[in-house]
């Protein structure tokens, strides 16, 4: 019996699982996942919830998720010893395996950034939304906040959905209208990057949305310590607030470092390609724990599964993996009012316009708002907990195509 183990049950874990057991014959497999917690969190959902959302409807228990003759071993894990294929878990158990697949994400990191976890702030004016504990906390505080500036923070990149900081400034604006009250309330985003929107068609198209929402900007600030009531960069530029959204530091898992797996970030790295480690034959790293350089995103989890698990089948088999992985990714961005924009690219091709997924028909449309798109993003939920999960086929392709788009010049 050969042993497949897979590190997390998150998105890209729980593809992986359910579809390979599919695919690999029960008598010659065992297919066992590693999850520390009980709950597998729909993570988009976290963007809603200071705005109202449920948060009950953001997670569903892990073990309801995965195919029967899956293996769920609830634990965590201390390290990974790669040369004698075996995981290590903090409770002395050890679990060998043939091959490995890390998928435990990456989660924000506030205690790498001086002062932001200081507990005279932390959930008190300075929250994040990228946890579902920091969700619910803002949306107390956004029902108690009387007005002031509220500064949206990205603190480094890569981060899960790199578009998610946006989001949550467009929805604010919304929010805040919608309560009589935007015109006590100064919106600005802080980035690392050079504004708001770096590839070039996207700035040429979507570049006044920030404007006409009276959302200032904030480029090119790398914050270097958090003190009471400002953000102060290394450049020692200083950004006030009365209330700030930050998005912390991303970082893969602690026991990726003590293994010996991962870069400065705990990010395993892997061919970008075909998710293979470059210094194990053995392992493999999916979603977000890899170090690829497009979106940490759930397209990019679902796309890269989809081409992994064919070239898996062919790499147990001692054949050469011909599956390619492009880089695809497709992003919904909220907008607010009801409105969202629709944004697909890969490695090498930016975001276009056009339509998506059929030429001249969409229905959704790329760099345009839309109220289809703002609806494409919300049914995501019920495709996400009773298709992707599961691992039925998605009748989409994993690589990105050129129909539909419109190149510029």
């Amino acid at each position: 019996m050969r042993r497949l183990l897979v590190l997390g049950a998150g998105t890209a874990g729980t593809m992986v699982a359910n579809k390979l057991r599919r695919r690999l014959d029960r008598s010659d497999w065992d297919v066992t996942v590693v999850e520390q917690r009980d709950r597998h969190y729909y993570q988009p959902g976290f963007l809603f919830i200071p705005f109202g959302a449920a948060p009950a409807a953001a997670f569903r228990p892990t073990e309801s998720l995965l195919r029967p003759g899956v293996n769920l071993r609830h634990g965590e894990i201390d390290r990974v010893l790669p040369a004698g294929n075996e995981v290590l878990l903090t409770n002395g158990e050890r679990l060998p395996y043939d091959q490995l697949v890390v998928a435990t994400g990456v989660a924000p990191r506030p205690d790498q950034t001086p002062g932001m976890l200081n507990a005279d702030r932390w959930r008190r004016n300075v929250f994040d939304f990228y946890t579902y504990d920091g969700a619910v906390a803002l949306a107390h505080a956004l029902q108690r906040f009387p007005g002031g500036r509220l500064v949206v923070h990205v603190t480094d990149l890569p981060i899960k959905c790199p578009v998610a900081p946006l989001e949550f400034a467009f929805l604010a604006d919304a929010w805040f209208r919608a309560r009589g009250m935007r015109d006590r309330v100064e919106l600005v985003y802080a980035t690392p990057l050079p504004g708001a929107f770096t590839k070039p068609v996207a700035a040429r198209h979507l570049g006044a949305m920030l404007d006409d929402r009276k959302i200032a900007v904030e480029p090119d600030f790398l914050v270097e310590r958090v003190e009471d009531h400002r953000l102060v960069s290394y450049d020692d530029r200083e950004i006030p607030y009365d209330l700030l959204v930050t998005v912390p530091l991303n970082m893969g898992a602690e026991y990726v470092a003590r293994s010996g797996l991962g870069d400065e970030l705990n990010l395993v790295p892997v061919d970008r390609h075909t998710l293979l480690s470059t210094d194990w034959p053995n392992i493999f790293a999916v979603g977000d724990a890899n170090d690829l350089p497009t979106s940490k995103a759930g397209s990019v989890a679902h796309f890269s599964v989809e081409v992994f698990v064919d070239n898996f089948l062919q790499h147990v088999r001692g054949e050469r993996m011909t599956g390619r992985f492009d880089g695809h990714a497709n992003c919904f961005v909220e907008s607010g009012d009801g409105r969202g924009l629709l944004i697909d690219f890969n490695y090498d091709t930016e975001p276009l316009p056009g339509s998506y997924p059929l030429p001249g028909v969409g229905p959704f449309r790329l760099l345009r708002e839309s109220p289809v798109n703002h609806w494409g993003k919300l049914a995501f939920r019920w495709l996400y907990w009773n298709v992707l999960l599961p691992g039925r086929p998605v009748p989409l392709p994993a690589r990105m195509s050129m129909a539909g788009k419109h190149p510029e010049e």
